[in-house]
C-alpha cells in the first residue's frame, strides 16, 4: 500500500474511474492508452505491488495474477500471488526489471486508502507511487505512471483497516483493472493516435 499524502504534494491532475461505472474498462483502457503513447518503443513493465498478507493490499497481486495467466504479447507482468513485489523485495525486483529490460517504462499498481467517496475507484497518474509509505516504511519510489486501486478509507489504525478490507471489492477491482490491461496489450501505442473512447468520472488536482 502507498500513502496518498506522499502522492499528491507533486500537484498532479489525476483521473479516477469507478470500477462500477458501465464504461470502467473502456474508461481505463482510453486513459491507459494515452498515457502509454509517451513509453514509445521502450519496454513496458506492470508492476504490481502488495501482498496477500493483508486483504486490502492484495489488489496488486490479484492483477499480476490474472494477467500472468494471458497470452500475452507486449506487457511484461511482475508481482503475483505466488512471487509478489513488497516491501521486503522491492528493490531487489527493481533492479531484475532494469536488468531484464532496456529502460523500461514502468506501470506501478498499488493498492491505497482514500474518502470514503472514493473507495472501489483507480486513480491514474503521470509520475512514481511511493510504495510503504502508509505504513511508514521508506522504499524507493516506483513508476513512470501510477494506478492506484482505492480500496477502503483512509485517517484512522490504517494498516487495520487494509487487513479488514472486503475481499470482494478487491477481487471485482482486480477484475476490472486486469481486463483493461489485457485489452491495452493488443493495442499498438506506438502508432495509433489517442483518442478519448469515455470521459473519465473527474480530472482534479490535490486530494480526494
Amino acid at each position: 500500500m502507498n500513502s496518498k499524502n506522499g502522492l499528491f504534494f507533486r500537484n498532479r491532475v489525476k483521473e479516477y474511474v469507478s470500477h462500477t461505472d458501465t464504461n470502467a474498462i473502456q474508461q481505463l483502457k482510453s486513459i491507459l492508452f494515452s498515457h502509454l503513447q509517451k513509453a514509445g518503443k521502450r519496454p513496458v513493465a506492470i508492476v504490481c505491488i502488495g501482498t496477500d498478507r493483508s486483504t486490502g493490499d492484495s489488489l496488486g497481486p490479484l492483477v499480476g495474477t490474472k494477467l500472468s495467466g494471458l497470452d500475452l504479447k507486449k506487457l511484461h507482468v511482475y508481482g503475483t500471488l505466488s512471487d509478489p513485489v513488497h516491501a521486503v523485495n522491492l528493490k531487489e525486483k527493481l533492479a531484475e526489471i532494469e536488468q531484464a529490460h532496456k529502460h523500461p517504462f514502468i506501470v506501478a499498481i498499488d493498492a491505497c486508502l482514500g474518502r470514503v467517496k472514493s473507495v472501489g475507484s483507480f486513480q491514474i497518474g503521470d509520475g512514481p507511487l511511493k510504495p510503504g509509505a502508509g505504513v511508514q516504511k521508506e522504499l524507493p519510489e516506483v513508476g513512470d505512471i501510477h494506478i492506484n486501486g482505492i480500496v477502503n478509507v483512509s485517517g484512522f489504525m490504517e494498516y487495520f483497516v487494509l487487513q479488514n478490507t472486503r475481499l470482494h471489492l478487491v477481487m471485482s477491482m482486480a477484475n476490472t483493472l486486469s481486463e483493461s490491461l489485457s485489452h491495452i496489450d493488443q493495442m499498438d501505442w506506438t502508432r495509433e493516435k489517442s483518442r478519448s473512447l469515455f470521459a473519465p468520472i473527474q480530472n482534479i488536482t490535490g486530494r480526494i
